[in-house]
C-alpha cells in the first residue's frame, strides 16, 4: 500500500442508506474523510469542481447509488467514465436490484465494483485494500 489515506464520496439520496453506511464505518472505526451528497447533479460538481464544490478534494473512491433524483447515477457514472481527470477514480456503484446488476455488467462494470445495498463494511474495505495506492484508516487505539 502506498500510505495515501483514501478520501470517500458517498453519494446517496435515501437517509437510511447514508445512516447505516456511516455507522458501518463508525462501528469499523474508519476514519478516512467521507464526503456525502444526496444527488447526482451535486456529484458531477463536486466531481467537476465546479460551483459550491470549486477547491473540493477529489475523492479518491466514489460510493454512487444508481437510483438519485434529478440526475441519477448512471448519467454521474458516465461523466465519470468520460472524464480523463477522474480516470483514477475507483467507483464502487451502490445497487438495489438484480436488474441494475444485469445494467452494470452489460455496460461493463466488473462485479467487484458494484454491491447490493446495504452495503457489506468487510466487502467494501476489501475492494478498497485492493487498490494499492489507497488506505483505510481504522482507529486502532479503539479496539
Amino acid at each position: 500500500m502506498g500510505g495515501r489515506v483514501a478520501h470517500i464520496l458517498l453519494v446517496e439520496d435515501d437517509p437510511g442508506d447514508v445512516a447505516y453506511t456511516l455507522d458501518e464505518f463508525r462501528e469499523h472505526r474508519l476514519r478516512n474523510p467521507v464526503t456525502v451528497l444526496g444527488n447526482g447533479l451535486h456529484a458531477i460538481d463536486y466531481l467537476e469542481g465546479r460551483g459550491a464544490y470549486a477547491g473540493a478534494p477529489t475523492p479518491d473512491i466514489l460510493l454512487l447509488d444508481l437510483n438519485l433524483p434529478g440526475v441519477d447515477g448512471r448519467v454521474v457514472l458516465d461523466r465519470v467514465l468520460g472524464n480523463p481527470r477522474l480516470a483514477d477514480l475507483t467507483v464502487v456503484v451502490l445497487t438495489g436490484s438484480p436488474l441494475e446488476e444485469q445494467m452494470l455488467r452489460d455496460f461493463g462494470v466488473p462485479s467487484e465494483f458494484y454491491f447490493r445495498k446495504p452495503v457489506d463494511f468487510a466487502q467494501l474495505s476489501g475492494l478498497i485494500r485492493s487498490v494499492d495506492q489507497f488506505g483505510l484508516v481504522v482507529d486502532k487505539a479503539a479496539e
